[in-house]
């Protein structure tokens, strides 16, 4: 129950359905979800944890404003791990599992997906193409900046944007064929330029909120 609770109340808050720096107490999450007192506060306990949450005195809790110095030190720790791990992972990984992420990639730029489906699929696009150089504590780390990142990304973007799914396949697509090259010092400087960019969409949108940007997780 706890971990239904925890993913839950992870998914309102990377939706921006839970608003950034919004209120909330134990018990209208128990009363919606149907559920105790306990489980709402053991989740509570571990979206702390991924830093989504501030637990406050009292039975209440805030969603963790968004901030420009957070952002930086996400794609901080992003910028040190994921270009070292792609470094490793492209002399490992296989032709069959780079063929398979193509597809997926390509399956991005279809207009039925909405802008959210797309996120929800290209989080594990990122944690396979690092995976065959990773060990379990670097993707357990890499799924709490992940999250962290994403409601940035998402909130910022707000809604979908035409011709975002296109522009989302092609990023991903050309980070295959670098890939494909294993050159270790080619796919680091992809997947590091890759980070900037998104870390710069991401401040954009979260000191300029009404104007749209381009954002991708």
């Amino acid at each position: 129950m706890t971990e239904q609770v925890t993913n839950e109340l992870r998914r309102s808050i990377v939706a921006g359905d839970l608003a950034p720096g919004s209120t909330f107490s134990l018990r209208s999450i128990a009363d919606q979800l149907h559920v105790s007192f306990i489980p709402v506060r053991e989740a509570l306990r571990n979206l702390e944890g991924e830093g989504l949450v501030i637990t406050r005195p009292g039975r209440s809790a805030q969603v963790t404003p968004l901030d420009l110095e957070d952002l930086r030190a996400i794609y901080r720790l992003r910028g040190n791990l994921e270009p070292a791990l792609a470094r490793e992972s492209c002399l490992v990984i296989t032709d069959a599992e780079l063929d398979r992420l193509h597809e997926q990639a390509v399956e991005y730029g279809k207009t039925h997906h909405s802008i959210h489906t797309v996120f929800e699929a290209h989080h594990a696009f990122h944690a396979e193409i690092l995976a065959p150089a990773a060990t379990s504590w670097d993707l357990r780390v890499l799924n709490s900046v992940w999250r962290a990142a994403e409601r940035y990304i998402r909130i910022g973007f707000g809604k979908q944007n035409p011709g975002e799914n296109t522009r989302i396949k092609g990023e991903h697509e050309r980070l295959i064929e670098v890939f494909r090259g294993r050159d270790p010092d080619a796919v680091a400087a992809a997947v590091l330029s890759h980070l900037k960019e998104n870390e710069q969409s991401a401040r954009l949108a979260l000191v300029d909120e009404p104007r749209a940007v381009a954002l991708e997780f």
